[in-house]
């Protein structure tokens, strides 16, 4: 049988909102071919660890934080020369935060990590904006079956943050009052008796997720059909 000379890597794309913006974690490593360019947050699998393991910690070990949810997102392998090193499989992790919660702090081997709002990514390592691209794809497709806010938004916060949400995701103007009858029938937000002024109109109510009805559909999924304006 013939030898298999294949590596095997793990890359985490991770995702940020804040104020109206989708971000992506990315670094520059201090060492190696590609040390100038930025990339995504990831390396090599050892001999001794699963893929979730992997990339748990090279995300620890190149950006500092810890993320509770990371979904495997894609294999990336049909490119044999995608690293000019060797060849390497990369499997790629999804991830959603809210960067105001995290602080970053790199490894001695990284010489930055900096979010990135997607509109303005600067040219990028390896293939790693297909990556980026696969990423928004699956988030896309996920508001249609799994709610989605609970890590990126304050424990409080007025509606209408939860619409921009998914209106930044999906780039596109929602029918708002289908919106809301829609993410209400779900049970998932909870009315507190708080309001919060924004602006020259009326102060706004202030909503949280219901923490165990969320946790339930997220892993039941639902079907969510979203209409735009």
């Amino acid at each position: 049988m013939k030898n298999q000379n294949i590596k095997v890597a793990v890359d985490a794309v991770v995702f940020g909102y804040e104020k109206e913006q989708l971000f992506i974690l990315l670094v520059q490593k201090k060492f190696g071919k590609s040390s100038n360019a930025w990339m995504l947050p990831g390396g090599m699998v050892q001999d001794d660890e699963g893929l979730q393991t992997a990339v748990n910690r090279e995300l620890k070990e190149e950006t500092g934080i810890e993320i509770n949810y990371l979904e495997q997102l894609y294999t990336f392998g049909n490119d044999i020369y995608r690293d000019s090193r060797t060849r390497v499989i990369s499997i790629t992790y999804l991830a959603l935060a809210n960067p105001q919660k995290l602080q970053l702090k790199p490894s001695s081997k990284i010489k930055e990590a900096k979010w990135f709002n997607v509109n303005e990514m600067p040219s990028l390592a390896y293939d790693h904006s297909k990556f980026i691209k696969k990423g928004i794809e699956r988030l896309k497709s996920k508001l249609s079956y799994q709610p989605i806010g609970f890590d990126l938004l304050d424990d409080e916060f007025p509606f209408s943050h939860l619409e921009n949400l998914y209106k930044t995701i999906l780039g596109k103007e929602l029918d708002r009052r289908n919106f809301r009858k829609k993410i209400m029938s779900f049970g998932i937000l909870e009315e507190t008796n708080k309001k919060v002024s924004m602006g020259s109109g009326r102060p706004a109510k202030l909503f949280r997720f219901n923490k165990q009805k969320y946790r339930a559909l997220e892993k039941e999924g639902i079907y969510f059909e979203i209409k735009y304006a």
